[in-house]
């Protein structure tokens, strides 16, 4: 089983914020993210950015 680690950019610097992803979902301006250890945690007022299958990664936006 493969999971993926989320990054938050702010200003320029990134951020992990989790690691062993299993679930994201997109709600409007919000992002639940799921992972293996833990319940969903919502990250407000952000976008996909960019995702990188090979490497395992979702960037995520705040929102200006």
């Amino acid at each position: 089983m493969c999971q993926i680690s989320v990054f938050v950019e702010k200003d320029g610097v990134e951020e992990k914020r989790f690691d062993d992803v299993t679930s994201l979902g997109v709600d409007g301006t919000d992002i639940r993210v799921s992972t293996l250890f833990e319940g969903a945690t919502e990250i407000k007022n952000v976008f996909i950015s960019s995702i990188d299958f090979m490497a395992g990664r979702v960037l995520l936006q705040k929102k200006a």
